[in-house]
């Protein structure tokens, strides 16, 4: 068993692009707001004034932003963003948070039998973690890969399982199904979770495809209803 206590982050400007993508998806920044100037954005996120015009540019490179000389730069909501998160449906209940996360342990394991049936190998990969939004943590997964997807390095597992998957693994998921309900969090779940163990709470299932028919994911969602909400836009 390997019991990494932090995944890989992605890079800094990335970081601060989703976070902006996020607020700006969730309708904290509305289409047509100015941003703050770069230097107070800067102070913000912690950072240098060239590390956030690299994240700005990431933004107008993807139409969320317009940058006018000597005015500022300016949100430019649009209906679908590709983003990095952009299949994550947990937000803060005031909208947005950047995602990260700490993962419990990371294990090759044959496939339990109260999996559903999923991918072409009878074991996978499970992680197991403890995720955060704007570092307050708001839940905890189980994600269960297909050993079809190949081996795991666990030093190279980011927070982004996704971004992963397509960096490490050359596995692009397409699309996903969530069945959202109710659950009781798990007895593995850290004490850093506000829910103890046995608590009733939010609960999403999802199957995640990449190229094949069958999906190559599983993950099962328990989290905070006090502190995050899900959402699912539709356009």
């Amino acid at each position: 068993m390997t019991q990494p206590t932090q995944s890989k982050a992605i890079p800094l400007y990335l970081q601060i692009s989703e976070t902006l993508i996020r607020e700006i998806g969730s309708g904290l920044l509305e289409d047509g707001t100015r941003l703050p100037p770069e230097r107070a954005l800067a102070v913000r996120f912690e950072t240098t004034v060239r590390t956030l015009r690299k994240a700005l540019a990431e933004l107008e490179r993807k139409g969320l932003i317009e940058r006018i000389q000597g005015s500022g730069n300016y949100v430019r909501s649009k209906d679908q963003v590709l983003s990095i998160y952009s299949m994550l449906r947990l937000e803060l209940h005031e909208g947005g948070g950047l995602p990260t996360a700490d993962f419990l342990s990371i294990d090759e394991l044959k496939k339990p039998a109260d999996l559903p049936d999923f991918g072409r190998k009878g074991w996978g990969t499970r992680f197991r973690r403890l995720r955060f939004l704007n570092k307050i943590p708001v839940a905890v997964e189980e994600i269960w890969l297909d050993g079809s997807a190949g081996q795991v390095e666990p030093a190279k597992v980011q927070d982004s399982m996704y971004r992963f998957y397509r960096l490490a693994l050359d596995v692009w998921i397409s699309r996903a199904e969530d069945r959202v309900g109710i659950g009781e969090v798990p007895d593995w779940a850290p004490a850093g979770f506000a829910k103890a163990p046995g608590t009733t709470t939010g609960y999403v299932e999802r199957l995640s495809w990449a190229k094949e028919d069958r999906p190559v994911e599983f993950s099962r969602t328990w989290y905070d209803t006090d502190k995050a909400l899900y959402v699912q836009r539709l356009t």
